[in-house]
């Protein structure tokens, strides 16, 4: 598990930094930090019905409430506007399909990590790199990284392109963790985002994945038809 502590990214609607905030914190629970079901009736009753609805669409899919949950109760906890809160939610549901829909069958925190990085401005085909091919355990920290790295300014593709070259080549949770910490370092100094990457990914020891990760399904019929 991961232990960032991530700051809220300046200049950004409530309603779509949320959905990226929360779903980071998802996947970094922390033991005894259960949220009381009915603090839900702080909503409205139509927006309540509403988010319940959403819920309930949510476990039949089979993608994590809790993450929606969160959502929810973040939004509360800030008083935001009930229509705002349901407008968050229904946004972090998209999230949360289309991740699902890109990745497979990956656990619920993978998922969560996966809505985070396309809430956060990642692309799904980007994200399509990443689809369970084979048992990663370094895919949860490569989502949280790449997903706090966006927020804090990184430009989409250079984000991208740093994040999955550690992931191939086999990068661990120390790895990405040790990154994470060197760019933070960096920005908080004064250097550009994308640049204070690109440094700290060229300087990055990784060892040799055994086995590389497989294109996205269109790249690889490009591929194959050279």
């Amino acid at each position: 598990m991961m232990r960032l502590t991530l700051h809220r990214p300046p200049r950004l609607a409530w309603a779509v930094s949320l959905g990226v905030l929360v779903a980071l914190a998802a996947i970094r629970p922390l033991a005894g930090q259960d949220v009381p079901v009915d603090r839900m009736v702080k909503l409205d009753p139509y927006n309540r019905a509403t988010v319940e609805l959403i819920l309930d669409s949510a476990a039949t899919l089979g993608l994590p409430v809790s993450s929606l949950r969160s959502v929810v109760y973040e939004g509360i906890e800030k008083r935001a506007d009930g229509r705002a809160i349901v407008r968050a939610v229904r946004r972090q549901f998209g999230l949360l399909k289309t991740a699902r829909a890109t990745l497979g069958a990956v656990d619920s925190g993978e998922l969560s990590g996966g809505a985070a990085v396309l809430g956060a401005g990642a692309h799904a085909n980007q994200l399509a790199s990443f689809r369970a091919q084979q048992k990663a355990p370094s895919r949860l920290e490569a989502f949280t990284v790449w997903a706090d790295l966006l927020t804090r300014g990184v430009p989409t593709e250079d984000a991208f392109s740093g994040i999955v070259k550690l992931w191939s080549d086999g990068a661990d949770y120390a790895t990405f963790d040790r990154l994470w910490k060197n760019v933070q370092s960096d920005i908080l100094q004064g250097l550009n985002p994308g640049t204070a990457l690109q440094n700290r990914i060229r300087e990055t020891p990784v060892r040799a994945s055994p086995s590389p990760v497989k294109p996205p399904e269109g790249q690889q019929e490009n591929q194959s038809s050279r």
